[in-house]
């Protein structure tokens, strides 16, 4: 067993209590991995880009550290609010890189999926090399809806190669692959299998595997789901965290500290509600990208095509939306 192992063992030990873990044996603390506890606050990150849409380090850094200063638990680099199709894999090593220099405190976890298995392990092992405390794969996409059989293999042949923690990542609105309650079972042999991102906003089916899944941490993707997933001590990967983070690290708080949390959950989602009847296209990333500068007082960043540029009239609108939303009550 590596030193690395060990350290990420003795942390899920000490989350979920010594004792408790060492009766039901190493492979329950190995749920645990990636975390220090399960119901989390990870912010699924913007990646900031220039005018010449060049990957921007000094600004991500400074995002970073706005994301911990607002309350989030951690980050997701280089998802799809992140744009990770949209960058060279030389490009996904500095980003991964640049997050992983000095974490702020913050759980990083990187995603390194690709269509190919080859360049997902090149990149798993990056981050793993480079201290990520987990990965979010998304499954090989382009080939629509394989059969679990070969994605198991697909998947085995990563989890054989990588030892950090590993969360599945189920999007099937944009990878047309599935997660599957049969894919995780095949997988749940390997001890660094540590959950999902479920982000179809699906009730009916995050449930299910909140439901068979316990021990796993199902992160919804979504805040759709989030009572659910608090209710059964699940943490939560949000996109709304870049605009909306003080609103959503208010909502776990509230949870952890054994208060209602209905109040704050209502103030985000009414800020969210404001944003998108304001018509200021906030779920763009350029969009998300300059109400993220606006609220750190910092110059813009740009997203890479395909995704739009925002426009005047979408700046007006955020604008005058964040302004009427610190009034909230």
């Amino acid at each position: 067993m590596t030193a690395t192992r060990r350290q990420a063992l003795a942390l899920a030990a000490a989350a979920a209590g010594t004792t408790a873990l060492t009766a039901a044996g190493p492979a329950l603390a190995a749920r645990q991995l990636g975390s220090p506890v399960k119901t989390l606050f990870w912010t699924a990150m913007i990646t900031p880009c220039d005018r010449d849409l060049r990957f921007d380090p000094g600004a991500f850094r400074e995002v970073m550290a706005w994301y911990r200063s607002q309350g989030a638990d951690g980050v997701v680099v280089l998802g799809t609010t992140g744009e990770f199709p949209s960058f060279s894999m030389a490009e996904r090593k500095l980003i991964a890189e640049t997050a992983l220099k000095d974490k702020l405190g913050l759980n990083v976890i990187v995603g390194p999926g690709t269509p190919n298995l080859p360049e997902t392990l090149e990149l798993s092992r990056h981050a793993a090399d480079h201290g990520a405390d987990g990965l979010l794969v998304i499954p090989p996409f382009y080939y629509n809806n394989p059969r679990t059989e070969a994605l198991t293999r697909y998947y085995s042949m990563l989890f054989d190669k990588v030892s950090i923690p590993i969360n599945l990542y189920h999007i099937p609105g944009t990878s047309e692959v599935p997660i599957s309650i049969p894919l995780l079972r095949n997988l749940m042999g390997y001890p660094n299998l540590a959950g999902i991102k479920d982000s179809t906003g699906n009730k009916e089916g995050y449930a299910e595997f909140v439901r068979e899944f316990p021990e796993l941490n199902m992160r919804t993707g979504t805040g759709s789901n989030l009572e659910h997933a608090l209710d059964h001590g699940m943490g939560a990967i949000l996109a709304e965290g870049n605009v909306f983070t003080r609103l959503c690290a208010d909502v776990f708080a509230a949870y952890r500290a054994g208060r209602d949390y209905h109040a704050p959950l209502e103030r985000m989602r009414a800020a969210e509600r404001m944003m998108r009847q304001a018509g200021t296209g906030i779920d763009d990333y350029g969009s998300m990208k300059y109400a993220v500068g606006l609220e750190m007082g910092r110059p813009q960043t740009f997203q890479r095509p395909p995704n739009p540029d925002i426009t005047d009239a979408q700046k007006q609108a955020i604008r005058e939306t964040l302004a009427r939303i610190k009034d909230l009550p």
